[in-house]
């Protein structure tokens, strides 16, 4: 939280203010107009801006950017456009992944010799899959003072419009762009039963959705969030089987992309812990054994146990049958020796 302004702190733009007293005598400064943001000196202010549409841009924040000595940027180009529409003409410094941590020392020393610093990303709130991380850690440990200056952030407005429980939810970020890599982060969270919000570029969301139909089930209830706040806003609520089928109509998806997944059932919960201890117990006991371990371990019905084992075992014969297949499919004639 920020220290209510005081007297010494270092403000360029003065509001009218009236002095109330209240029955104890402390004396409290109340604003007429615009509430008043006094800018305090060595503080680093994180300042959250518009994801698309710029009246998002509160007036605490405009007044923040202005204020302050320095705004270190993700992308300096694009918050120029943001600083010229308001009229803010605070010195801009790139901020970003491939420097900064060569950065941060500079900005310490910026806070140290008394200045006020603003850190802003291109759009939404900085350290939300944006730099930042690094900065507020080396502030922290040098002992200076932060200070966030809260406003838009596409996790909470996706979480607000999806139709899914808010009440815990768990934010991935962007999976991996590799589809192994993705698929098994996806497996590793197959039976979180919280909702899941994920970032998604456009190039790879049909095949990012394809991978959650495969892992999560097409059933899976999902809502995509596109372009928030802008012109062309767009979301789909539906499965994870229509999200498919919606976007392979589309021929082209453009625009920042947001994904709430509906967490694992209880019951597809249980039901995948079970399959698990199950398979484990096969790869070392023949399938009697494994039946009667599983059984007495988990306190399932044994028919239950037993049906498992045989949707193990019809699962594997599948998979043998899909590598001989692929193996079998190669023409030895027709492989190029280049």
């Amino acid at each position: 939280m920020c220290a209510h302004p005081a007297a010494t702190a270092n403000s360029k733009k003065a509001n009218r203010r009236r002095v109330l007293f209240n029955n104890g005598g402390i004396v409290r400064t109340v604003s007429e107009g615009l509430a008043a943001v006094s800018i305090e000196q060595g503080v680093l202010y994180v300042v959250a801006t518009p994801i698309g549409n710029l009246q998002d841009l509160s007036p605490r924040a405009r007044q923040v950017l202005g204020d302050v000595d320095v705004v270190f940027a993700e992308d300096t180009r694009v918050s120029a456009r943001l600083l010229n529409h308001f009229g803010i003409a605070t010195p801009l410094l790139p901020f970003h992944q491939h420097n900064e941590r060569r950065v941060c020392p500079g900005v310490v020393r910026r806070l140290a010799a008394r200045q006020s610093v603003a850190l802003i990303c291109d759009a939404g709130t900085p350290l939300i899959s944006d730099p930042g991380y690094h900065l507020v850690q080396a502030v922290r440990a040098a002992g200076y003072k932060l200070c966030s200056i809260p406003g838009p952030c596409a996790i909470v407005a996706s979480l607000a419009v999806a139709g899914l429980p808010t009440d815990r939810f768990v934010f991935e970020g962007f999976l991996p762009p590799r589809r192994p890599a993705r698929r098994d982060r996806l497996s590793a969270l197959r039976h979180e039963q919280r909702t899941l919000v994920v970032y998604e570029v456009p190039h790879r969301v049909r095949d990012c959705v394809a991978d959650m139909n495969e892992v999560f089930g097409a059933d899976r209830r999902v809502t995509l969030a596109r372009e928030l706040t802008k012109i062309y806003e767009e979301t789909f609520a539906g499965t994870l089987r229509g999200l498919s089928e919606w976007l392979q109509e589309k021929a082209r998806v453009q625009g920042e992309i947001v994904m709430v997944v509906a967490g694992a059932a209880e019951a597809v919960h249980e039901h995948e812990r079970l399959r698990h201890s199950v398979a484990t117990l096969l790869k070392y006991l023949p399938a009697r054994q494994a039946v009667a371990a599983a059984t007495e371990i988990s306190g399932a019905n044994k028919n239950q146990i037993y049906r498992i084992m045989l949707e193990i075992a019809s699962h594997s014969v599948a998979e043998d049958g899909k590598r001989e297949e692929s193996a079998g499919s190669c023409n030895p004639g027709e492989i190029s020796t280049n």
